[in-house]
């Protein structure tokens, strides 16, 4: 799909308002239900979840948004035998709500949790790893969503010093993972130059975080010039350049601060180049509100990209 211009922003999972909210529930109270009680519970949540989906569709087109991230709990228990059993008779319906996304022109995206850790030196959370994965990718399928990272599912690094590991984790991962997946830069264990190498070599796009940039190197303004650098250096590992996305959010307490704020009140220069834009602020909608009107106010010469 073409990029439109100004950035496209990105809601994600929920609103402040209840105009969008998932239901979930833990695994102890699955597990106090019978064999059946299981099932039952399940194919409500399922059924009601992706009814909030289909409604959560509608809100995006109603207020021009769109990209939408997807709860990566939507369907609680999917990557277990019981959850794909209760998916099964309700794949026709994720069709159609996969399709009418297309037909809106609405792109659809995940993130799956931090228990992701595609570079751990265990052996079993590498597997649990790729189940995780595994399950999300199954839902792009049944949502028909492309194999790309125009559907991406994007993760995090994991563990530091691992980026060997890490690269050939990637290239042995399923089709349907590897060509949706996508990295991540954070505060921690990955900053932008290791994970941009990692990227190069997996041959998997970055999602650029300027926060996560900031924080970990210690930076005082996002008109830092590594800012624009690294968003351009990011965009060169999109097999389609108008299909990039980054993050973006403030610190709480402080420009530094790694927690998230609930409003954006700065926004790097550079990202007026950026063509499709996660708001990841506790406000929500009201964040993406409140930056509709950024874009015109950045001349393009500031941007530095």
């Amino acid at each position: 799909m073409p990029v439109s211009s100004p950035p496209q922003l990105g809601l994600v999972c929920i609103t402040v308002s209840k105009d969008i909210r998932y239901r979930t529930v833990t695994r102890k109270r699955l597990l106090e239900q019978s064999d059946d009680g299981q099932r039952k519970l399940l194919d409500d949540i399922y059924r009601d979840n992706l009814q909030t989906l289909d409604g959560a569709l509608q809100y995006c087109r109603r207020n021009g948004i769109r990209l939408y991230r997807i709860p990566s709990s939507i369907f609680p228990f999917f990557d277990e035998d019981i959850g794909r059993a209760v998916m099964a008779p309700l794949a026709p319906a994720l069709a159609r709500t996969g399709r009418r996304a297309t037909e809106l022109g609405l792109r659809l995206v995940m993130h799956p949790d931090q228990f992701v850790v595609l570079s751990s030196d265990s052996p079993d959370v590498v597997a649990n790893s790729v189940k995780i994965l595994q399950m999300h990718a199954d839902i792009m399928d049944l949502l028909e969503q492309p194999r790309s990272p125009w559907a991406l599912l994007e993760v995090h690094g994991g563990k530091a010093n691992r980026s060997d590991a890490l690269v050939e984790r990637i290239r042995a991962l399923p089709d349907a993972i590897r060509l949706r997946l996508c990295l991540e830069n954070d505060e921690y264990s990955y900053g932008a130059d290791e994970i941009h190498d990692v990227c190069v070599r997996a041959g998997v796009p970055m999602v650029f975080d300027a926060h996560h940039h900031i924080v970990h190197d210690k930076l005082a303004s996002y008109d830092d010039p590594s800012v624009a650098a690294t968003l351009a250096a990011a965009r060169a590992t999109w097999p389609v350049p108008e299909h990039q996305v980054v993050h973006i959010s403030n610190g709480r307490d402080g420009f530094n601060d790694r927690q998230h704020s609930d409003l954006i009140t700065t926004m790097p220069a550079a990202y007026v180049e950026a063509p499709w834009i996660e708001v990841e602020a506790k406000l929500k909608e009201e964040a993406i509100d409140g930056l509709r009107g950024w874009p015109q106010s950045v001349a393009p010469a500031q941007a530095g990209v």
